[in-house]
C-alpha cells in the first residue's frame, strides 16, 4: 500500500460521511441568461468575511452595490439564506431590502415583502440557557447569541472549549423534542426544527419572481450542504466558498475570490 492510499484510508475512517462528497475543481462558473437563474446567498464567511464577534463582521459598499445590481438584473431573484435573523442582515444591507431566510430556515421574507416563522416549543430559550449556563460561567469568553427559535453559542474566542460547548447544547437537545443541532465555524447552535437552507431555497423556488429558474447557491459552512444538495438535485449550480468537503459542484478559494466574481457578475449577466 502506498503512502498516499494509506493517507486516504485513514481520511475515510475520520469522516465516515466522505463518499457523500466529492473533489470539486478550484474554479467557479460563468453564469449567463439572468432571465432563468435565481441567485441564494449564505452571509457569513460568503458575503463577509467571518469575524470574531458577529456584529464586527463588515459588509464592502461594494458587495452591496453588486447586490443591488444583481437584483436588478435578476429581478428580484436573489436571496440571503442564512443563520442570522432577518432584522440583523437587514442592518447590514440597508438601504438595500432582499428576500431572506434566517435562522436557517425558521425564518423567511419572500420578495412580496410577506414573512413566515415557524412555531416552537416556547420552554426551548429558558431550557437552552440553563444547559449553558454551567459553561458560561466558567468561561466568560464564550459568546452566546441568542435568536429566534435558536440559541448559537461561539467558542472562537477559545476552541480548546469545542467539545465542551456541544455536550452543553447536546444538554439542552436532551430536555426538549423538536430541536436538533447545528454545527458551524467555531460555533455551535440548538434550533427548533422548522426547516433547513435547503428548505428555504425549495420555498423560494415556489413563489414569483424565483419559480421556474435555474437555481445557483453559494455558501461557506456545513450548514449550506443541504442548499447544495436542493441545487444540485435540481440541476443547479452549487458553489462552495473555501476549503472543506462538499457536495457542490464549484469552489473559491475563499471569501475574498469568492466576491470578485460576485462583483463581476452583474456586467456579466447584463452584457
Amino acid at each position: 500500500m502506498t503512502s498516499r492510499q494509506l493517507a486516504l484510508n485513514v481520511l475515510q475512517r475520520r469522516c465516515p460521511l466522505e463518499e457523500r462528497f466529492h473533489t470539486v475543481a478550484m474554479t467557479l462558473p460563468d453564469l449567463r441568461n439572468p432571465d432563468h437563474l435565481a441567485l441564494f446567498l449564505d452571509f457569513d464567511g460568503t458575503l463577509v468575511a467571518i469575524a470574531s464577534h458577529p456584529d464586527e463582521v463588515r459588509l464592502d459598499p461594494k458587495t452591496r452595490d453588486a447586490l443591488a445590481q444583481l437584483n436588478e438584473v435578476l429581478t428580484g431573484a436573489l436571496a440571503i439564506i442564512t443563520g442570522r435573523e432577518i432584522a440583523a442582515v437587514d442592518r447590514f444591507l440597508e438601504p438595500l431590502r432582499l428576500s431572506i431566510a434566517g435562522v436557517h430556515g425558521l425564518m423567511r421574507r419572500n420578495a412580496q415583502g410577506k414573512t413566515y416563522e415557524s412555531a416552537f416549543d416556547s420552554r426551548l430559550p429558558a431550557a437552552i440557557e440553563r444547559a449553558v449556563f454551567p459553561l458560561l460561567a466558567k468561561h466568560p469568553g464564550l459568546l452566546v447569541e441568542r435568536k429566534y427559535g435558536a440559541l448559537a453559542l461561539h467558542y472562537r474566542a477559545h476552541p480548546e472549549l469545542e467539545q465542551a460547548s456541544i455536550e452543553a447544547m447536546e444538554s439542552a437537545v436532551g430536555e426538549l423534542a423538536a430541536t436538533e443541532i447545528k454545527r458551524g465555524k467555531m460555533v455551535v447552535e440548538v434550533k427548533a426544527i422548522g426547516g433547513n437552507k435547503g428548505a428555504a431555497v425549495a420555498d423560494f423556488l415556489k413563489e414569483e419572481p424565483f419559480v421556474g429558474r435555474r437555481p445557483v447557491f453559494a455558501g461557506d459552512d456545513a450548514t449550506d450542504e443541504d442548499a447544495f444538495a436542493v441545487v444540485n438535485a435540481r440541476g443547479g449550480v452549487s458553489i462552495k466558498v473555501g476549503p472543506g468537503a462538499t457536495t457542490a459542484r464549484f469552489r473559491a478559494a475563499g471569501t475574498e475570490e469568492f466576491l470578485e466574481w460576485l462583483r463581476r457578475l452583474p456586467a456579466q449577466l447584463a452584457g
